[in-house]
């Protein structure tokens, strides 16, 4: 992890990969707040997944999940009984973690980019960014960017694929992607 003075750079090639109980893949955790909290304490955690082969998602009472596909053909997902199909690239997914979850894989492996937050906590939006843009952040407010395809530049630091850059002060940032971008704004829940 760097510093740029107005972010965090997380590199990674600094992130281990843990293995999913049920053997069917790997998790690198991105960045969660707080920073080292347990799976049932996190108030939001993003996270890149490479799964290896069909099977249950874990259950997450009480979260609300975004998962976007980055890598492979994607997946059918049967969220409560209802299949959806997730096999266009870069096309955020949102559903909740209290809901059963199989996943079937369409062709091979996959990468997929999760976000998750706990609900009645924190919101978080999630877009993807394929073009200059300014990145406003607003007070209260953290952004994670993470650069899911290509380069990208954040105010003159490069990021490589799925380095990403963590903001936790308000401002505007000037974001140059060479690809595609994922742009995560966490806020407090509305009451």
């Amino acid at each position: 992890m760097t510093s740029s003075g107005r972010f965090q750079v997380l590199r990674a090639s600094t992130r281990p990969a843990t293995a999913w109980l049920n053997g069917g893949g790997v998790t690198r955790e991105v960045a969660g707040f707080p920073a080292g909290a347990r799976l049932d304490a996190f108030d939001w955690r993003v996270s890149l997944a490479d799964v290896a082969s069909a099977g249950p998602f874990s259950p997450f009472p009480g979260i609300d999940r975004v998962i976007t596909l980055v890598e492979g053909a994607g997946m059918a997902l049967t969220v409560d009984g209802a299949e959806r199909l997730v096999d266009a690239p870069f096309r955020p997914f949102a559903f909740s973690g209290d809901a059963t979850t199989d996943c079937r894989l369409l062709a091979g492996p996959v990468v997929d980019f999760n976000v998750m937050t706990r609900r009645g906590r924190v919101e978080a939006t999630v877009d993807l960014s394929t073009a200059p843009a300014a990145v406003g952040v607003p007070d209260g407010s953290t952004a994670l960017l993470v650069c899911l395809a290509g380069t990208a530049t954040l105010d003159g630091v490069e990021l490589a694929r799925y380095d990403a850059a963590l903001i936790d002060g308000s401002g505007t940032y000037e974001l140059q992607p060479d690809g595609t971008t994922a742009v995560v704004t966490f806020r407090t829940a509305a009451a």
